[in-house]
C-alpha cells in the first residue's frame, strides 16, 4: 500500500491543534489518517468471477471468431480443435481473464472505483468505528473521547463521540468541522484539514465539556497513520 505523504511538520502541526483544542475542554481528540480502510479483496473476486464468465460466454456465443483468433495467436496451421483442446482453450481464455481483473481491481485505483460507493462509505465507517472502539472509546473518565478519522483513496471522514459527548452534542453539530477538513483535503492538504477539524471539535468540547482544573492528557496527541 503506498504511503501517506505526510511529514514531520505535518505531524507536528496536528499534534499542537489537539494540544491546543484540548487546553480548553475535558475532551479528548484523536487523529487517525490513512490510505484505505479495506482491500476489498472480496470485490476483485466478483469482478474477476464475472469477467471469466463473460469471456466464456462470449467464447460460446461466437466461436467463429475466437477461434481463427486463437489460431493466429497461437502460430496455429489448419488445426483440428477436438473437445479436449476446445475445453483447454475455454479455461485458459477463463483463467487469463480471471487473473487479469482480479490483479487490476486488487492492486490499481480502477479496482476502488469498481467498488460501488455504499460498500466504500460502509466499510470506512466500519474501519472507523473498530479504531475507535481501540483508541478512544471508554478510555477517558467521563467517556469524553472523539476520533477524527480520514480514509485518503476513499474520499471520506468520520467522526464518532463516545457516549458522554454523544448524550450532549448531536451528530449534526460536527457538519461545521466536517466542512473545515473537506475542504484542505480537496486541495491535497492532509495536515490543514485535520487542524481545522480538530479546532472545531475542540470549541464544541469546551462548550460543552471545559477543562477542570484537575483534568489530565487521557489519550495521545499525536496524528495517527495506518
Amino acid at each position: 500500500m503506498t504511503r501517506i505523504a505526510m511529514t514531520e511538520a505535518d505531524h507536528k502541526l496536528v499534534s499542537d491543534a489537539v494540544a491546543a483544542a484540548e487546553a480548553h475542554t475535558s475532551g479528548e481528540i484523536v487523529t487517525i489518517v490513512t490510505r484505505r480502510s479495506d482491500s476489498y479483496h472480496d470485490i476483485a473476486l466478483i469482478w474477476a468471477a464475472l469477467a471469466a464468465f463473460a469471456a466464456l460466454s462470449v467464447l460460446e456465443i461466437a466461436p467463429g471468431f475466437y477461434l481463427p483468433l486463437a489460431e493466429r495467436m497461437l502460430g496455429l496451421w489448419a488445426f483440428e480443435w477436438t473437445p479436449r483442446t476446445l475445453i483447454g482453450l475455454a479455461l485458459s481464455v477463463a483463467t487469463l481473464k480471471f487473473a487479469s481483473v482480479y490483479l487490476i481491481a486488487r492492486f490499481t485505483p480502477l479496482g476502488l472505483w469498481l467498488t460501488p460507493r455504499r460498500v466504500r462509505n460502509a466499510r470506512t465507517r466500519a474501519r472507523a468505528m473498530s479504531c475507535f472502539r481501540i483508541g478512544a472509546e471508554s478510555r477517558t473518565t467521563g467517556h469524553t473521547g472523539v476520533l477524527i478519522y480520514v480514509s485518503l483513496d476513499e474520499h471520506h471522514a468520520e467522526i464518532i463521540a463516545d457516549t458522554g459527548i454523544a448524550a450532549k452534542v448531536r451528530p449534526e453539530t460536527w457538519g461545521h468541522a466536517m466542512k473545515a477538513m473537506i475542504d484542505p483535503l480537496r486541495r491535497g492538504q492532509i495536515a490543514e484539514g485535520m487542524v481545522g477539524a480538530v479546532a472545531e471539535v475542540g470549541k464544541v468540547l469546551a462548550e460543552h465539556f471545559p477543562r477542570a482544573q484537575d483534568d489530565s492528557n487521557e489519550l495521545p496527541d499525536r496524528l495517527i497513520e495506518l
